[in-house]
């Protein structure tokens, strides 16, 4: 049966139709769904820029292995190095250690230098060199010392210290062993000589607390003690010295000898 005049509507292109719809009130609708498509793709870059910036902010200039390895060089040698300090008039070991932060203080400065220092810390002479560096602070790292004795200037204390040197370098002898002999010999006179006997006639007289004449003091003094052979600790080390020698030790003297 013939058709009745139907008039099919001709299809319209989808774009068109988005277009057609565009130019009425539906443009809030659509104009975003193409606008956001191209707003996404354009926002992508931007954003991963500051990532970018931020690794390269973070990454710090590297020195090379060389240099870094010379700089550490240098620096170990710097603090190895040691240092030397020339003692003048009024000085003491604890003003020298403070001055100059000696690890450990005088004890330690005292431990480095013990050798020219000599038994007595108390007396430093001008002139002296002292190691202040690097040998006073192995000095500290070792476990620390006892404090230094301190002696009293009369006789006990000059026995005392004798002993205490003696004690170090081997040499036998007691307290009442040295006092007998020097009461016996001088009356406990650091300053005594003997100048009518024969070792005066031939013209080296017998000295100082245990009466020891010169050549007898030089050939038996003892490290670290005094060259004057009328100091008293002195005097008294290098006597048992030779009395060690001769006669075993001067606990074993009871007479001139």
């Amino acid at each position: 049966m013939p058709g009745q005049g139907k008039h099919r509507r001709p299809k319209q292109n989808r774009i068109a139709r988005k277009l057609a719809v565009a130019g009425t009130g539906g443009a809030a609708l659509a104009l975003p769904l193409i606008s956001a498509t191209t707003a996404g793709a354009a926002g992508t870059q931007p954003a991963a820029a500051p990532l970018v910036k931020a690794t390269v902010e973070k990454a710090a200039p590297q020195k090379p292995a060389a240099e870094k390895a010379s700089a550490k060089k240098a620096s170990t040698e710097k603090a190895a190095a040691p240092l030397t300090y020339s003692v003048v008039n009024g000085d003491t070991l604890t003003k020298i250690a403070a001055e100059h932060s000696v690890n450990g203080g005088w004890q330690a400065l005292y431990a480095a230098n013990r050798n020219a220092i000599g038994a007595n810390p108390s007396v430093i002479r001008p002139g002296l060199r002292l190691s202040i560096g690097a040998a006073a602070r192995a000095a500290a790292a070792k476990p620390a010392a006892k404090p230094a004795t301190t002696y009293a200037n009369n006789l006990d204390g000059w026995i005392r210290q004798s002993l205490d040197v003696m004690a170090r370098h081997g040499i036998p002898g007691s307290y009442n062993g040295i006092h007998r002999n020097v009461m016996r010999e001088s009356s406990g006179n650091p300053l005594a000589i003997n100048n009518w006997d024969s070792n005066a006639a031939a013209g080296i007289p017998s000295k100082g607390l245990l009466q020891v004449i010169d050549p007898t003091f030089r050939a038996y003094h003892v490290p670290g003690t005094s060259l004057d052979s009328y100091d008293p600790v002195a005097n008294i080390t290098a006597a048992c010295n030779y009395a060690a020698a001769r006669y075993g030790s001067i606990d074993n003297v009871n007479g001139p000898y």
